[in-house]
């Protein structure tokens, strides 16, 4: 099966919200914090500013994921260096096991490089050790836990929380 990596579009929104919903509820039935219902306005934002990325494969989206240059919120003084950020990855149940994060992974690592960016840079909500250990296995380095202090604008599973920072360096 052939996997390509694409910019998703407008016509992708209802799939990229179905993928979301199914992610939280798999979140749900395995961890405190899950993901909120989703601003409709941010999906389209990313997708119009090139931003919202998709796995396709068969002509089926296989995986969702938003980047961005620029993370302050979370990252607070490491924002500065250059890297790339990665939210919401969002798999299809019909194509888990296929190493999508993986594919992720080396493609982020080349779009880094093309767009002169040091790092690749994750967070997750919470301290979720299969979680971390996941991420570390996929080439991450676990950076450790941090309490936000300025979550104004960020989505509702941001508030009052603490996360686990991961950083990979390019």
């Amino acid at each position: 099966m052939k996997f390509q990596i694409q910019n998703s579009n407008i016509d992708d929104t209802e799939d990229i919200f179905s993928l979301y919903k199914i992610a939280t509820d798999f979140q749900k039935t395995r961890f405190t914090v899950h993901w909120p219902e989703f601003n409709r306005t941010l999906i389209e934002t990313e997708i119009a500013e090139n931003r919202q990325w998709k796995i396709v494969a068969n002509d089926k989206i296989a995986c969702v994921w938003a980047t961005t240059f620029n993370d302050p919120q979370i990252w607070e003084e490491r924002n500065e260096a250059p890297s790339v950020y990665i939210h919401r990855i969002a798999s299809n149940p019909d194509f888990r096991g296929r190493n999508l994060v993986g594919q992720i992974v080396e493609w982020v690592k080349l779009y880094a490089k093309e767009n002169k960016k040091q790092f690749v840079r994750m967070d997750t909500v919470d301290d979720n050790p299969d979680l971390i250990n996941y991420h570390t296995k996929c080439g991450f380095d676990f950076l450790g836990l941090v309490k936000l202090k300025n979550t104004d604008g960020l989505p509702a599973h941001y508030d009052n929380a603490t996360v686990s920072l991961f950083q990979m360096t390019i």
